[in-house]
């Protein structure tokens, strides 16, 4: 059986609706990120007290982390309205201007994917953050001329997965650029409880902590896979999800103690085996697995750093001890001119 979906931290059809209705209602209630949730509750708070929009929010960390989910949060907390959209979905310029004329005051208007906005789409957007207007274009030719448009006060919430893809001009309008970090194993077991009284299970402490080791750090992932273990030990169980039970669904979902998957392993096999450890350049991992380098550092690699098998240098990747320990690969002798650790 492929577990590749299973690991995946993209949202699927069936992810949008069952996460809808696990998502907390207000920030308190919200798990993990102490820090960023810390530095969004003084600026709604004092945008609350000062009657006025929030300052724009621009969110990134990798896929899966509650990046859409803050953003409802936000417009939640300061009890305004809340308007979605995908960058993919404007192709033109008055895709945006068409939704930025109808914003409400001190709404929040989130826009996901946003690296992937068109540079004349992005433009559109300069000044609407910036100066709260929106520049058109009436007439063509010589008679040509500009005309700007003032619309409402409103914060915008950005959300990608790939920071470094987003121009500086735009990344610059954004009053709070925050970070979402992988979750620990903890805060991840309170999100597999918390799941399973929300779907009625009965769940043991040690099932839900079995469940959140294997999730890579994801709450989206802890809880796809808590649904996959629940189907199990509805059929097998009798609905009851135990440390056995939940230890064997999961195996049966070929996802390991840590949650790696495929990929995961392609890589720290090339680099633990074929090049004997590292360090070994982006590039040629991503050559030697038939994988985009920039997939590979953007989602694979901060997780195995995080795991510590995979560490980052100025010479290229390099395979950590605790990496060789757990592949069971026998690390190469150190010389006096080739030395790992």
């Amino acid at each position: 059986m492929s577990n590749r979906k299973v690991i995946s931290g993209a949202p699927d059809e069936e992810d949008k609706q069952f996460e809808s209705a696990l998502r907390p209602r207000r920030l308190a209630d919200f798990t993990g990120q102490p820090k960023l949730k810390e530095n969004l509750s003084i600026a709604i708070e004092a945008a609350r007290l000062r009657g006025e929009a929030m300052d724009h929010v621009l969110l990134y960390g990798p896929p899966g982390l509650g990046k859409t989910t803050l953003a409802q949060l936000i417009s939640q907390e300061l009890e305004v309205g809340f308007e979605q959209t995908a960058a993919p979905i404007l192709q033109k310029k008055l895709d945006l201007t068409g939704v930025l004329t109808n914003v409400q005051a001190r709404q929040v208007f989130f826009i996901d994917e946003i690296h992937r906005l068109l540079p004349d789409v992005e433009e559109i957007l300069y000044s609407a953050l910036e100066d709260f207007r929106v520049d058109i274009m009436v007439g063509t030719g010589p008679g040509a001329r500009t005309h700007s448009l003032p619309i409402q006060r409103f914060t915008a919430v950005g959300a990608t997965t790939r920071q470094g893809l987003i121009s500086a001009p735009l990344r610059g309008r954004f009053g709070l650029v925050l970070r979402l970090n992988h979750y620990d194993e903890a805060d991840l077991t309170r999100i597999v409880l918390r799941s399973s009284r929300l779907m009625a299970l009965t769940i043991s402490e040690e099932a839900a902590g079995e469940i959140a080791r294997r999730a890579r750090g994801t709450p989206r992932i802890a809880n796809r896979l808590l649904r996959r273990v629940r189907d199990y030990a509805q059929v097998r169980a009798n609905g009851e999800i135990t440390f056995e039970v939940a230890m064997t669904a999961l195996d049966l979902l070929e996802v390991d103690r840590f949650g790696l998957d495929e990929i995961d392993q392609k890589i720290m096999m090339t680099i633990l085996d074929k090049y004997a450890g590292g360090p070994v350049g982006i590039n040629t991992i991503a050559a030697s697995i038939d994988e985009e380098s920039a997939t590979i550092e953007e989602v694979y690699e901060p997780y195995l750093m995080q795991l510590g098998f995979l560490d980052r240098t100025p010479r290229g990747r390099v395979g950590t001890r605790r990496a060789f320990d757990y592949f069971k690969i026998a690390p190469p002798a150190a010389g006096p001119q080739n030395s790992l650790f």
